[in-house]
């Protein structure tokens, strides 16, 4: 960019002879510009050469996507782009820097180039012109897998309690996988041969190469979003160690972590080892493994069935036979084998106790009844009326009163005479 204090560089074109109605002079800085006196383009490509000139020479890593070789003009021509960002360069190199690369250079390669920014102003266009070109080696990508992998480690990435669950029959699982893939048909076939009602969300992206890192993440984010689907699986066939690069990616290996739906890694074969193996909740080992762990086996099911209600059958039956068994033995003990006999012998203790008590109930009636008779003896010598049964009598006066004497009474005095049976009246004289 220019910068607002630039000054003219010494291949600004001079300006023109004035004419009749002279024009103002070019501002000097580009904030002092108007529509009035604007730059024109031959000094704004200046400036910005000149800007870019200064720049140093530097090294620059990314991935190799176009590569256009020119052999008539002993030039060539490449994209280089960034592994973690869509974001790309071009950049130019003579084809004898390019045949002094040991190893063949194809699309897809990993490189770092030592270039000069540079600035065609004619095109307006922006550039690297390389000198050095280097592949970047499978031990050094590899180097830099296992410092990420210690980073990612050290945040707990990695960590077992992290791991989410898997469930034991999803309704719908999201798959990403390529376009057309042979794992695609590896999950989808298995999975349905297993669990025909199995449903799938598919999102076919790139799996390898310079799309593959935004793509995958792209669809891991939509599909975790997605209300139906239970669990997610990331299918790869085996490919080479560059192949499977962006499975290692840092922002792929963040995004399947922040991804709230359990997450299988179905990545190359059993000796590939992507990062975002260790960062997904299982881990299997094919294509075909991680169909054999989504959904259960039908058949396989339906035998366990089978084999359960066997079990509980068998274990009813034993149970019942048990019971019996016991109860048969209940039985057979004296107790309940003759029950009388041992109501004969409180029938009987029952039977002395009941004569007993109505022999002592007797006797006490009896001692009872006498001691009442002699009560009554004593009673009846005692009695008043038994005096009057020998012939004696009750006199008493006008008032009620017992007659003791003579003098308790006065002539012509109404006597009352109580006798045993009955009473007589007397007057005094």
């Amino acid at each position: 960019m220019v910068q607002a204090g630039d000054v003219p560089s010494p291949t600004t074109p001079p300006t023109p002879p004035p004419t009749s109605s002279p024009r103002p002079a070019l501002a000097a800085r580009a904030g002092d510009t108007t529509a009035e006196n604007p730059w024109p383009v031959r000094l704004l490509s200046a400036k910005i050469t000149d800007y870019i000139d200064r720049m140093s020479p530097l090294w620059v890593e990314g991935q190799v996507v176009q590569l256009n070789r020119r052999p008539g003009a002993g030039m060539a021509f490449l994209t280089l782009r960034d592994s973690d960002a869509d974001t790309s360069l071009s950049v130019s190199v003579y084809s004898k820097v390019l045949d002094a690369v040991t190893a063949p250079l194809e699309e897809g390669a990993h490189v770092v180039v030592h270039a000069k920014a540079t600035f065609w102003a004619k095109r307006g266009s922006f550039q690297l012109q390389a000198d050095q070109l280097r592949p970047v080696g499978v031990g050094e990508l590899l180097a830099r897998i296992e410092h990420l992998k210690r980073i990612l480690a050290a945040e707990g990435l990695f960590d077992l309690d992290r791991k989410k669950p898997l469930p034991f029959l999803p309704r719908v699982v999201g798959l990403v996988c390529g376009r057309e893939s042979k794992a695609e048909h590896d999950v989808v076939v298995n999975a349905q041969a297993r669990w025909p009602q199995v449903r799938f969300e598919i999102r076919e992206v790139a799996v390898q190469g310079t799309s593959a890192v935004p793509q995958v993440s792209a669809a891991i984010a939509e599909l975790d979003a997605h209300p139906d689907v239970e669990v997610i699986v990331v299918a790869r066939g085996g490919g080479a160690v560059e192949d499977l690069l962006p499975f290692s990616n840092e922002s792929l290996v963040r995004a399947a972590a922040a991804c709230r739906t359990p997450l299988v890694s179905a990545i190359g074969h059993e000796t590939d080892a992507p990062l975002l193996d260790l960062v997904a909740d299982y881990r299997a080992s094919t294509p075909t493994d991680a169909a054999k762990r989504i959904v259960p086996d039908v058949s396989e099911e339906r035998s366990r069935i089978v084999q359960m209600r066997s079990r509980t059958r068998a274990a009813i039956s034993h149970l019942v036979d048990r019971e019996r068994a016991g109860l048969a033995s209940i039985r057979s003990r004296p107790a309940l084998a003759t029950p009388h006999t041992m109501i004969a012998a409180h029938e009987d203790r029952v039977g002395g106790l009941r004569d007993a008590a109505r022999r002592r109930f007797e006797r006490v009636l009896l001692d009872a009844e006498a001691a009442v008779h002699s009560l009554g003896a004593q009673v009846r010598a005692l009695s008043p009326a038994a005096t009057l049964e020998r012939g004696y009598a009750v006199v008493q006066g006008p008032a009620g009163a017992v007659v003791r004497s003579p003098d308790d009474v006065a002539s012509g005095d109404v006597l009352r005479i109580r006798l045993a049976h009955d009473e007589i009246t007397a007057t005094t004289r």
